[in-house]
């Protein structure tokens, strides 16, 4: 994306950095990372970046301060996991932008979907600095003749809205430990010790001291939740909630509360806005930024040229259930009954914009955000693919793919 910073990288690449780098990796999280990473970060131009992060803010506010939506965002939620005390807004956001051509060869950013739910917040922090220091891009004091400017006077960086190490550490305390004593709050997930997620649970665990537990393990009694812990039972009293409802229902997990019980607990990114800001959000969104979309039971005419589009699934995760390119039996076969959990959305065709030893590469930018006071982007995730999808799935045995971090310069 910034040509003199790519073919800086390029051309000093080694596959024993790329070693060093996933080697530092697993060190800091403390254990093994089982999803890919790319051999390289991304250097987007700091206006492209801010662009994809004020239309983020554009969108997930158009919903947010739509009482209209909210009314009728209420159907989304399952009457078995609707949460008493939904706050005016969500505390975390993800929105996923992909970039293509417009008509006359401009690069736009096209919404691909957003998210009230948590991603890898203490991760990609780690991930993004290990970059920086393993390759030696810290700008003009690099030992390997890596210079972010013409000038080399100028650093890479890869917080957004002005944030650094301290003030985004200190946001993440005050966003999921609060007032409360780091002892009494828990991240809650589906068994984590099988997710690959968890290098960002233990990273979590480890800047702010909250302690990861499985949702299977958590008990009530009265309205009070506890765990057990060294003979003894802990206290709940703010959750940081990581539990998707999909893989719930998928595991047939057994659980020792109710979502719907009056609980004496507090939520570091409340369950309800996971449903109410998701792909359901999209058909409902009017932005240059976001495909055509439609509810599946909303249909009126399955389009001929369904090459053009891809059929989703409201709330599954990761991609699954995602058909690019659907058949029109792959439509029809979705009972009446199920359609409305579905979206038809027109396809995005990614430019490929990263230039590596394979190719061009494209790239999906999910813009982070944090809602305290106010609704900040504070991180990008990148995710790099040359195949028919962004997914590991769909770039196996593929090299210069996967997760990244977006850097960029003044």
């Amino acid at each position: 994306m910034i040509p003199f910073l790519r073919k800086q990288f390029n051309a000093s690449f080694t596959p024993e950095k790329y070693q060093e780098f996933l080697r530092r990796i697993d060190h800091a999280c403390g254990t093994h990372v089982s999803f890919r990473l790319s051999e390289t970060p991304c250097f987007f131009p700091k206006s492209l970046l801010g662009r994809m992060a004020e239309d983020g803010k554009e969108l997930i506010r158009q919903l947010v301060d739509s009482p209209e939506y909210r009314a009728r965002s209420d159907e989304s939620i399952p009457a078995e996991y609707r949460v008493a005390n939904e706050p005016a807004h969500p505390m975390f956001v993800q929105v996923d932008f992909g970039l293509v051509r417009d008509a006359g060869g401009e690069l736009q950013p096209k919404l691909v979907e957003l998210q009230a739910f948590p991603s890898l917040y203490a991760y990609q922090l780690t991930m993004a600095q290990s970059y920086i220091d393993v390759y030696g891009l810290g700008g003009r004091a690099s030992g390997s003749g890596f210079r972010a400017s013409t000038s080399g006077q100028a650093e890479l960086q890869f917080f957004l809205s002005g944030l650094d190490q301290k003030s985004y550490r200190e946001l993440l305390r005050r966003a999921i430990v609060g007032t409360h004593d780091p002892e009494n709050v828990i991240l809650m997930e589906i068994h984590p010790q099988e997710q690959k997620t968890l290098p960002d649970f233990l990273l979590t665990e480890k800047m702010l001291g909250v302690r990861t537990v499985d949702i299977e393990a958590i008990k009530k009694q009265g309205s009070q939740l506890y765990y057990e812990r060294k003979g003894g039972r802990v206290p709940i009293r703010r959750i940081y909630n990581r539990a998707i409802v999909d893989e719930l229902q998928r595991k047939h997990v057994k659980l020792g509360f109710d979502f719907r019980d009056d609980l004496d607990v507090e939520w570091a990114g409340h369950p309800n806005w996971y449903f109410r800001i998701s792909k359901f959000s999209i058909p409902y969104l009017q932005h240059e930024s976001v495909p055509k979309t439609w509810f599946l039971n909303q249909l009126k005419k399955i389009p001929d040229d369904l090459r053009n589009y891809a059929l989703k699934p409201l709330y599954s995760f990761a991609g699954l259930g995602v058909v690019i390119a659907p058949r029109k039996e792959d439509i029809e076969s979705i009972p009446p009954e199920k359609r409305a959990e579905y979206i038809l959305q027109e396809r995005l065709h990614f430019e490929p914009v990263i230039e590596t030893p394979f190719g061009g590469t494209k790239a999906e930018v999910r813009v982070m955000y944090v809602w305290l006071e106010k609704l900040q982007a504070v991180l990008t995730i990148i995710r790099m693919g040359r195949g028919l999808m962004m997914g590991v799935d769909h770039n196996r045995n593929m090299e210069w793919v996967g997760a990244s971090a977006g850097l960029w310069v003044e």
